[in-house]
């Protein structure tokens, strides 16, 4: 194989969930056999890439402003239907979609991009925590609800934010956990599962 096609099957593999194999298929699918999706391919990735950013409240993926750099707040975040008072905290933007496909939440998130990890060297600085305290810190928040992974990360991560929050009283903290098995993910469970962690959550 080519310089080119090698490089290309390493950047793909860079992507999660994308081993050797799965690379090198889409490496030949987008340029031998069908070439002509390679140029809508990256002008979909280019249009994405300039015009998507993080919600400034929640850390949501959302559309920046037409001819602006400045991005608005998520649709969930601007739902004045929703319970703004009620924030459920995930991890990455996938759980955020998987809570809602259960439909059982009818609150607003906190998306954190990750989980504490010394290991991997993931401290606080390298999570969306700062804006998670400052709404606390703003009594924009009545309830949190820990909907983190059911690891020991994640339940590093759900201390931390609890002694967090710890100083700011009326705040009620629960943590999702019944019907998650131990070392699992929200983005890996099924709808009906997330409603019955959900109803099943307890407060730390």
């Amino acid at each position: 194989m080519t310089n080119s096609f090698d490089r290309l099957g390493q950047v793909l593999r860079r992507l999660p969930g994308l081993g050797y194999r799965s690379a090198e298929r889409i490496a030949l699918h987008l340029l031998v056999e069908q070439p002509e999706r390679c140029a809508e391919l990256i002008e979909a990735l280019r249009s994405a890439s300039s015009m998507t950013g993080r919600c400034p409240r929640c850390g949501n993926i959302c559309e920046k402003e037409a001819g602006s750099e400045s991005v608005p707040p998520c649709p969930i975040c601007a739902d004045p239907a929703r319970d703004q008072a009620c924030v459920c905290v995930v991890e990455q933007v996938p759980d955020l979609l998987s809570m809602e496909k259960s439909a059982a939440f009818r609150g607003v998130y906190h998306v954190l991009h990750g989980k504490l990890s010394p290991v991997h060297g993931i401290g606080p600085d390298r999570l969306n925590l700062a804006s998670l305290k400052e709404r606390v810190e703003r009594a924009e928040v009545r309830e949190l609800i820990l909907a983190l992974s059911n690891d020991i990360e994640g339940e590093a991560t759900c201390h931390y934010i609890q002694e967090q929050i710890a100083s700011a009283g009326g705040v009620k903290c629960s943590r999702i956990g019944f019907g998650l098995p131990s070392g699992a993910g929200i983005g890996y469970a099924d709808p009906t599962t997330l409603k019955s962690a959900l109803e099943g959550r307890r407060s730390l």
